[in-house]
């Protein structure tokens, strides 16, 4: 015999509204197995529900929001289960840049006694759909601090799956917009174009009229050039290659290279100074620190002086001031991003309206002065 057709959306809310009234508090996985549904299903379900006053949500299950509750999951006081928030969290790594992201997160997390699940992924959105989808069966989790990969067609499907996930969700330096009328996903960033122009105006200031701009492959140089690009204009600086005129030596280097793992860095670097050598640039922007300790190895080498022939600023302060001569730095707020992540996701997970605007933060990042500008 045909297998009976699955319930309407209405009806298995009603049906999962029964379980609850007869058994008072259900797990999820029980939920989805009961109704033949899945893990996600059951989750968008509790949250619709949740976000009704009809239900209200307990760690790794629901429980109906009033009356008296018949038993518990595992024998806890469900009050205490309530109060206690499991938050995945994924991010693209968990040696650079992020670690300070982390932080926030885990010292806002502690301060509301909540737990945080952690997962390094690897800047391709196949996977890092995979792991996602496992943290949120694997933990009952109620919401998700994600800094997903949002181009490209995998990047896409992400996007759109974070969006249906049936849990709350917010970008950490990450934007995307979803629907036909590219409504924003709630997130975190750093202003980074507010940086890059930081950097240009801090270099103008001391003298220099012709800036140039270095940036490796990554979801941030795009708002690094932008920045850059604006400040240069906006201060009519010298050598900015402009729409209709094809750049050439006059233009200062405006250069989207490979990192200096990369077999061709030497290459990159030695071109990058000769452009700058050439076009009389006096001042780089570079992201990111790595490739502008590398730049600055390679100056030495060649007897340019930095910052007596080429003064320099990095962006994102990890490593900068290792460098010989240490680096002027623009520093996003990476711990601050994580703490104010974590507090969006715990102000949507308190507020049951369902109307909730979409919140947005963005936290400007700071300019830190050392040798190699001055």
């Amino acid at each position: 015999m045909p297998d009976p057709p699955a319930a309407l959306p209405d009806e298995r809310r009603t049906q999962l509204l029964e379980v609850l009234r007869r058994r008072g508090v259900v797990r999820v996985n029980e939920l989805a197995a009961e109704l033949d549904v899945s893990v996600i299903t059951i989750r968008r379900d509790i949250s619709l529900l949740s976000s009704q006053g009809l239900i209200r949500r307990v760690r790794g299950g629901a429980a109906l929001q009033s009356g008296p509750i018949a038993e518990t999951l595992g024998g806890e006081d469900p009050a205490t289960e309530e109060r206690q928030l499991t938050i995945g969290m994924m991010v693209p790594s968990l040696t650079y840049y992020y670690p300070d992201v982390i932080r926030g997160v885990r010292e806002a997390a502690a301060a509301a006694g909540a737990r945080i699940v952690l997962r390094g992924a690897s800047y391709h959105a196949a996977d890092e759909r995979r792991q996602l989808a496992r943290l949120v069966e694997e933990h009952g989790l109620d919401g998700l601090l994600v800094t997903p990969t949002t181009t490209g067609d995998d990047g896409e499907a992400l996007v759109r799956w974070l969006q249906g996930a049936g849990v709350p969700v917010v970008l950490v330096e990450r934007a995307a917009a979803v629907g036909d009328y590219r409504e924003a996903m709630e997130s975190v960033v750093s202003d980074h174009a507010f940086g890059a122009a930081m950097a240009v105006r801090h270099l103008a200031a001391l003298g220099h009229r012709r800036i140039g701009l270095v940036t490796r492959r990554s979801p941030t140089s795009p708002h690094v050039r932008r920045g850059w690009r604006q400040a240069c204009e906006d201060l009519e600086l010298d050598g900015l290659a402009r729409d209709g005129v094809t750049p050439d030596d006059a233009c200062v280097p405006d250069v989207d290279t490979v990192d200096q793992w990369d077999p061709g860095w030497p290459e990159a670097v030695d071109e990058v100074i000769d452009a700058c050598v050439a076009s009389r640039t006096t001042a780089l922007l570079v992201h990111s620190d790595p490739e502008a300790i590398g730049l600055v190895e390679r100056c030495r080498e060649r007897d340019i002086r930095v910052p007596g022939d080429l003064a320099l600023v990095t962006y994102d302060d990890e490593v900068a001031e290792l460098c010989d001569p240490p680096l002027t730095a623009v520093r996003p707020p990476k711990a601050a991003i994580g703490r104010a992540a974590f507090a969006l996701l715990a102000g949507r997970l308190a507020d049951p309206d369902p109307e909730r605007p979409t919140h947005r933060v963005t936290i400007e990042p700071r300019l830190i002065v050392r040798s190699s500008s001055s």
